[in-house]
């Protein structure tokens, strides 16, 4: 078995954004991260010579995060914090502390919470379902990067 990597960190696949996890005696307060993203793939060289294509991945990558990029990070699909989005407004109840932004400066995430594992889980599973993976592909794996030296990884086995 071989492995492809891309490192975020040195391919320019990185964003800044802001977010806050409910419940979280610090991080329940609105705070900023410069994130940087890593992939991994596992599976058997293909007869093209390569596991996949770089280019295909990297693009991809590079689409996900650019939606993410320098917004505020919300998570949609949360059973404690209560979203009301208006016309130009997003209004946010996070247990108790209430925050207005802009419409455009929001992001709503298909996630729970906004954690680094849960958003490593979106961007491993949006990828799997939007790219034409080979079939020698064994698995995709996600790393996210809060600061270095703290990451966290999903992983999709696909065979």
């Amino acid at each position: 078995m071989s492995t492809l990597e891309i490192d975020g960190g040195y391919a320019g696949i990185r964003f800044s954004a802001c977010h806050f996890i409910p419940q979280h005696e610090k991080c329940s307060r609105l705070h900023g991260h410069s994130y940087i993203v890593r992939l991994r793939l596992e599976g058997e060289i293909g007869e093209n010579g390569m596991i996949m294509d770089f280019v295909v991945l990297k693009k991809k990558l590079k689409e996900v995060i650019d939606e993410m990029d320098h917004a505020v990070l919300l998570p949609a699909r949360s059973e404690i914090v209560k979203i009301t989005a208006e016309e130009d407004s997003v209004l946010v109840d996070n247990c108790g502390k209430k925050y207005m932004f802009p419409r455009m400066d929001v992001r709503m995430l298909d996630v729970p919470t906004t954690t680094a594992e849960e958003m490593s889980k979106m961007m491993a599973e949006k990828l799997v379902n939007e790219i034409k993976i080979p079939e020698n592909v064994r698995s995709l794996s996600v790393g996210l990067d809060e600061e270095r030296g703290q990451t966290a990884w999903y992983t999709v086995v696909l065979q």
